[in-house]
This record gives C-alpha cells, structure tokens and sequence, in this order.
C-alpha cells in the first residue's frame, strides 16, 4: 500500500497543478459564454464563425468533463486505497495498482493538452512550403514535405485544401500553400516554422554524391475577416494571368491576384483557381494570417525584451534535419528530440516532435 499510496499522492499533486494551468474556473465560465452565444438568434449567420465557436466548444466541453472524471476516479480510488489497505483485502489493492497506471495515462493525456496554451493554437492554419538553397534536390524536397504534411493531416482527421502551388520545371514544386481545417491545427503545425534541412545522396546527379537541400516552412493561423479589418485604401490590387511550369500560360484571363500591403509591404499571389473572385478571397485570407502573426511575433518579442530573454531567431532559421544516408536520423534542432524511423516521419508520423517542440517551447516561458 505505501508505494500505491505514494503514486496516488503524486497523481493528486499533478493534478493540483494542472488544475492551475487549465484555469478550471476560468473554462467553466468561458464555456458558459461560448453556450450562450451558440443559443443567439444570429449566431449562424456567419456561418465560418459559428463553425469555430461550435468546435471550441465541443473541445473545451470534452476537456471539462474529463477533467471531473479524472478528479472523480482519483478520489474514489484514494479513498478505496485506504480501506483495502486497513482490511489487508490485497485483490482489491491489486485492482487499484491497475486503476491507477489508467488514472496516469489520463493525466499524462491532460498535461499533453495543457501544452496548447497560443493565442491561436485552436485555429486553423495555412502552412506554405518553399524550396530553398539546392536546385533540383531542394524543390523534390520541398514536395517531400508536402507530402509529409499531407500524411500528418490525414492521420489528425484534418481536412486539407491546396491554396496555390507552383510546379518547378525539372522535378518538384517551387513552392505550395495549404489550408488546413480541423481540431488545433495551429496548435500542432507551428512546430514547423523554420528551415528544414536535407541531407542525401541526390536521384539527380549521375555520380549519386551527398548533397545538402533546404526548404522554408511557414505556418501562420487562418484569421476571420471579422476579427481583423483591412482598409482597403492599405490595399493595391493587381491581376494577371496565371502560368504553370516553364511560364506556359493556364488561363486565358486575368484571373491571378497580387494583394499588396503598403504600410507592411507584404505581398501575396494566389493563382490556383480559376475564377479571380476565389483567388481575392484566399488571398486576403493568407494576408490577414500573416499580419495577424506579424503582430504576434512583435509581442512576443517586447515580451522576451521586457524579460530579459533572447530575441526571436530571424525567420530561416534551420529547425531540423533530416539525415537519408548513413545512420539515418531525423533530429529536431530546438527540442533535440531523434527519430531512427526516417521513412515514419515521411509519412506523418510528426507526433512526437510536436509535443517534444511544445514542452521545449513551454520550458522557455
């Protein structure tokens, strides 16, 4: 019973902390006003926040419930422990050894869930894909890695959606961004933002020597219109005529669009669709994410200055790498988190580097 005893207390004290990082009051009260607003008249009138708002809900609604169950279960067996210890019934107590491995499974899964503490972990994400430094070797890396997260979001359940993509000429993609819809995508994928190393012995050169490729990825939360207003007079708007690989043309009208923000200076195309009005919308939406995050990144860093911390590494910044030859590895530069299973993380298998990044992530706060 003593060591029963000792890791039911230890459960207990884990609990009690995560308890305060949750803020339990704090989400019982936020679930409250997220009921009421689902029960307003008007609340499916913008249809793609209602659809944000049910999802937040249902999460927090899910995460509540199995927090009581686990405060619930925890006590009882406490109080079980006690009285199968001072009756000696040692099947009872063996039962309770078995209930309380489960009791830390479920706090484990809770604690993961505590990671998720961004201002826009629970949103949706665009993530882009661009090759960098290497030719042919880093835009067949750069579709590498679209399909890499290709894979993760199917294994998540998320839905996925080709916002642009330009093919390169030889082998590859230049480039590709993506919508990705579900639960906490934001929350997963920015542990990818960052530059991602290659290492192989290239399919394109005759000799098959050892050649280093990279590509940038960036992840930025999809933003609402409503919750962030462009002026329009902050806006110039070009059309042109979208081309495929080589400069051929696809379409035969002016259906591309370039959005650019003048007080910012960022620019973003969208050619993918064929009509202009859905390239419009899918452009703004990617300028909303990336000014919503421009204003992030800001704050963060006044943060960090207030603070004394170190500034945020500029954006390029080599994040993992991804070693094809030789003992074959793939090792996260910032978590330090290893993976022996080259072709499992091709295909997905990004879980573990995920939260590896969160806890690293946490423990610099």
């Amino acid at each position: 019973m003593d060591n029963l005893g000792k890791f039911l207390e230890d459960l207990d004290r884990r609990r009690q902390e995560l308890a305060a990082v949750f803020r339990i009051d704090e989400l019982k009260t936020e679930i409250e006003v997220l009921r009421q607003q689902r029960e307003a008249p008007d609340f499916w009138q913008d249809q793609e926040r209602a659809v944000i708002v049910n999802r937040r809900a249902e999460n927090l609604q899910k995460n509540y419930q199995r927090w009581l169950s686990l405060e619930q279960s925890l006590a009882e067996t406490k109080e079980l422990a006690q009285m199968a210890t001072s009756e000696k019934d040692n099947k009872l107590l063996a039962e309770l050894s078995d209930q309380s491995l489960k009791l830390s499974a479920d706090l484990a899964e809770l604690e993961k869930l505590s990671l998720y503490t961004g201002a826009y972990d629970e949103s949706n994400a665009l993530l882009s894909v661009n090759a960098g430094t290497g030719g042919v070797d880093a835009q067949d890396w750069a579709q590498m890695l679209e399909r890499m997260y290709l894979r993760f979001a199917e294994r998540q359940g998320w839905k996925t959606e080709i916002i642009d993509r330009l093919l390169a000429n030889e082998a590859g993609i230049k480039s590709v961004m993506l919508k990705i819809t579900g639960v906490r995508v934001y929350g997963n994928l920015r542990s990818e933002n960052g530059t991602h190393r290659l290492l192989r012995n290239s399919p394109f050169n005759a000799d098959g020597l050892r050649q280093t490729s990279f590509a940038s990825v960036e992840v930025i939360p999809e933003i609402l219109p409503n919750d962030l207003v462009i002026k329009d007079e902050d806006v110039r708007l070009d059309v042109f005529r979208s081309s495929g690989p080589g400069g051929q043309s696809v379409n035969t009208t002016d259906s591309a669009v370039r959005l650019v923000h003048l007080p910012t200076g960022i620019t973003v195309s969208c050619q993918t669709e064929r009509s202009q009005h859905q390239n419009k919308d899918n452009a703004f939406s990617i300028l909303r994410a990336r000014l919503a995050k421009l204003e992030l990144e800001k704050k963060e860093a006044e943060e960090k200055r207030l603070k004394g911390g170190v500034v945020k590494a500029e954006w390029g910044q080599q994040i993992r790498s991804y070693w094809f030859y030789g003992n074959r590895l793939v090792k996260d530069h910032r978590s330090n988190w290893e993976d022996t299973d080259v072709d499992g993380v091709m295909d997905g298998h990004l879980d573990e580097f995920v939260i590896a990044y969160l806890r690293w992530r946490k423990d610099l706060v």
